[in-house]
């Protein structure tokens, strides 16, 4: 299973909300939900975050292990 809780971690320590993710990658509501909540999403949404936040792919993703 797919994480976003890195993406989430970073966003707090930039005291980031959603709204914030939204203004400065273009993503729409609810492509955000669903990084929220870990729902899938396009690889291109992960690609526009990385650019937009200036951060490597395992800093806003990760595998979980289902007995997590």
């Amino acid at each position: 299973m797919l994480t976003y809780e890195p993406l989430r971690i970073l966003m707090v320590k930039r005291n980031m909300k959603g709204k914030d993710l939204i203004e400065v990658t273009g993503l729409t509501k609810p492509t955000v939900s669903k990084l929220m909540n870990d729902k899938q999403v396009a690889l291109d949404v992960l690609d526009r975050i990385c650019e937009a936040l200036d951060v490597e792919l395992h800093e806003v993703i990760r595998r979980k292990k289902e007995e997590e």
